[in-house]
């Protein structure tokens, strides 16, 4: 066989290569992992990897923006910072400099559906993570000054990623016009006059609500003993009372009968934007892993067709992009692009939509299916060679559908996902009484106004 690939071309040499690739079947990828439930409600998840000397401590609260209330908007993620402020015996700051002091890294962050945080330290600093986290469950530091001090540094934030972000407010509008439920219509940061209403009492609530071992999953990835690492855990969480379970929350949503529309004039905007949303369906269901091999076909990358057809070919746009939103409830399919300059946002729209309706008229292509596929495989085939990412992702597999086996089985899923699927949800969910428009223009700032200085 070398004699003879001497003369062959490299196109034809590439074409064997990719046929004896898809020849050969995808070996499975497995986590074994051990579940255990504490007296008080606390999830546990182990998973022993003596493949690194590091430790990956994740906490899953099953509360997020979803959880909030009207006027108490942008609760969980405030909530988030305060978790850093202090417990019983840590003080302000010192959780983040007992992590960095010690080799490792921590961090947490909100969205809808869940709050997690997560150390990452070596091996033998176990027992500081078990702490820090144990200590913060049982005995936040609830005070005026850490809830002010949080406060503020959660309104620069939102001034710098929404308020002060080209573009920030066309996602939070569009988010507003897409969803009838209060759970999912309001951004995950909040208002900032919701922000300013935060009381003390509020903030003690919330915690003694949503931050209970019964209200959350541990998960600890990387090189322990799994008997010992279970003990500590034990030792550390297993004395902290659980409290009744949260009320659950409305996720109902009710079916779109219209298209809805509006415009943004954005003075830090460049380009115009169009940035459509279409009402799909929640997570971790047959219709979603088809959505989102469509969407790979669609706007993934510069092989997929709106890349192809909007830059490449038409010159339209400076960039496209898109994705099927993972949600507990329902989601949505993003597509959104930036135009170049003279380009009408009607003429960029009309394109996208007819590209959708080849969808729903024509099967994508076998080597389409097979990109989409491949790209999901390696995307979680990357992802959990991080002891950290898998924590992570084990934990809201937890939270949001009560299986921990889902890191095992997702590629199981995505694979069984066909060409017809592709076409059926495409008809089924990209319709246009189903869409969700935001035009987002640039807006000059205003000259001041000049004062004539005659005599």
């Amino acid at each position: 066989m070398r004699r003879v690939c001497k003369y062959l071309s490299p196109l034809f040499v590439c074409a064997l290569a990719v046929l004896s690739a898809q020849a050969q079947a995808p070996r499975n990828v497995r986590v074994d992992f051990k579940e255990t439930t504490l007296k008080n409600g606390l999830r546990v998840i182990t998973v022993e990897d003596h493949s690194a000397p590091v430790v990956a401590l994740s906490i899953t609260y099953n509360v997020g923006s979803r959880d909030e209330r009207k006027g108490r908007t942008g609760f969980a993620h405030l909530f988030e910072h305060m978790m850093f402020k202090g417990s019983e015996n840590i003080g302000s700051g010192e959780h983040y400099m007992l992590v960095f002091n010690n080799g490792g890294n921590m961090n947490g962050t909100t969205n809808e559906d869940r709050t997690n945080y997560f150390e990452v330290l070596p091996a033998n600093q176990l027992d500081l993570a078990l702490f820090l986290e144990a200590d913060r469950m049982k005995s936040l530091a609830i005070t005026k000054e850490n809830l002010d001090n949080q406060r503020n540094a959660v309104q620069e934030e939102r001034r710098l990623g929404v308020d002060n972000q080209p573009y920030g407010k066309s996602s939070e509008r569009q988010q507003e016009l897409l969803y009838d439920n209060f759970a999912y219509k309001h951004s995950v940061i909040g208002s900032m006059e919701d922000l300013n209403a935060a009381t003390v009492e509020d903030v003690a609530a919330f915690f003694k609500m949503y931050y209970a071992p019964n209200n959350a999953v541990l998960v600890l990835v990387g090189d322990f003993n799994t008997t010992e690492a279970l003990a500590k855990i034990r030792s550390s969480f297993e004395s902290i009372p659980r409290q009744p379970n949260p009320p659950a929350v409305d996720m109902t949503e009710p079916q779109q009968k219209a298209e809805r529309r509006d415009s943004l004039n954005d003075m830090l905007a460049r380009a115009p934007r169009v940035d459509l949303a279409y009402k799909a369906v929640a997570g971790n269901t047959p219709d979603f892993y088809a959505l989102q091999v469509l969407g790979a076909v669609l706007q993934s990358g510069q092989s997929s067709r709106l890349y192809q057809k909007l830059v490449k070919e038409k010159e339209m746009v400076t960039s496209v992009g898109g994705f099927m939103d993972e949600k507990r409830g329902i989601g949505a399919f993003y597509s959104n692009a930036t135009l170049r300059p003279g380009v009408k946002t009607e003429d960029v729209e009309a394109t996208i939509y007819a590209e959708i309706e080849r969808l729903k008229k024509e099967p994508i292509a076998d080597w389409e299916l097979q990109k989409a596929k491949n790209s999901t495989r390696r995307n979680l085939i990357n992802g959990l060679q991080s002891s950290l990412l898998r924590a992570i992702t084990i934990g809201q597999y937890v939270v949001y559908y009560n299986d921990p086996n889902l890191i095992n089985t997702r590629l199981d899923k995505v694979a069984a996902v066909t060409k017809e699927d592709v076409q059926r949800v495409a008809n089924k969910y990209l319709l246009d009484t189903n869409r969700t428009v935001v035009i987002t223009m640039p807006q000059a700032k205003a000259k001041p106004a000049t004062g004539s200085t005659g005599q």
